[in-house]
């Protein structure tokens, strides 16, 4: 299988668009994502974050403009690009009659992870689920769903790793678990997509920001470039930001 050239994103989207019967859901989104670099996708509810990340995953066909995972088109090598990715969606939703450790041999060959049993091990406890091993999927809280789609996430060692609001059934000591091994998965050099209504999390782990809404790109940088672009005070925070972009007219734009 050919490799992407490390120094290219591992993610590029351009010019994605997505209707849905009348309804305008994404407007010609164009995006890259590096690798090791975690880009914070934030908007209002009904922006189009949800439809573009299930885009990217391959779960929503493209119907307009292109995305590429690792080098490899989602529409034309859709098999290809998925190998390199991985998804977590909101709301996972584990087999219900297999078991926690099952799900990773699953993936273990879903994914052709070689020697993954003492990495399975370790995820299951760093994610607090070494207990569960043998635990239905249907016996897990929500909770627990959610730190199993992180390890099955993780096992396979993605370059890419998609997260849609991953931590909302989280209890704190969760929440700084899957910080951690976000900040860690990271600085490994998988690229990460983060997106939650948590901004003060977002701001704590993101590189670099897309804020979209209406299915348009509103901003895209830095949180210190936004500072700048929208005249807000240094020290504001992403959810001053945050309002500053989507609550501008529409149509305007940043001043350079």
């Amino acid at each position: 299988m050919s490799e992407s050239d490390p120094e290219e994103p591992v993610l590029v989207v351009t010019d994605l668009r997505r209707e849905y019967a009348d309804k305008v859901a994404v407007a010609g989104l164009s995006f890259d994502v590096k690798p090791g670099e975690i880009l914070g996708l934030v908007g209002p509810n009904g922006a189009g974050k949800t439809t573009t990340l299930r885009s990217i995953a391959g779960i929503l066909p493209v119907q307009q403009g292109s995305i590429s995972v690792a080098g490899f088109s989602v529409t034309e090598d859709g098999h290809r690009a998925r190998y390199h990715l991985a998804w977590i969606p909101d709301d996972p939703k584990p087999f219900d009659s297999l078991t926690v450790w099952e799900h990773l041999d699953l993936v273990a060959g879903l994914f052709d992870v070689p020697e993954w049993k003492s990495r399975a091990t370790e995820l299951l406890d760093f994610f607090s689920l070494g207990d569960k091993r043998d635990a239905l999927g249907g016996e897990l809280s929500r909770g627990m769903c959610q730190k199993l789609a992180l390890a099955m996430a993780w096992l396979p060692r993605p370059k890419l790793v998609l997260m849609d609001e991953p931590l909302s059934g989280l209890d704190p000591r969760g929440i700084r678990t899957a910080r951690r091994a976000i900040q860690e998965i990271a600085a490994s050099g998988t690229a990460v997509i983060l997106s939650s209504h948590l901004l003060e999390l977002v701001q704590q782990l993101a590189d670099r920001l897309l804020i979209i809404d209406e299915g348009r790109k509103a901003f895209e940088g830095t949180l210190e470039e936004a500072h700048a672009g929208f005249q807000i005070p240094e020290n504001s925070s992403l959810e001053d930001v945050f309002f500053a972009v989507t609550e501008k007219p529409k149509g305007a734009e940043p001043e350079a």
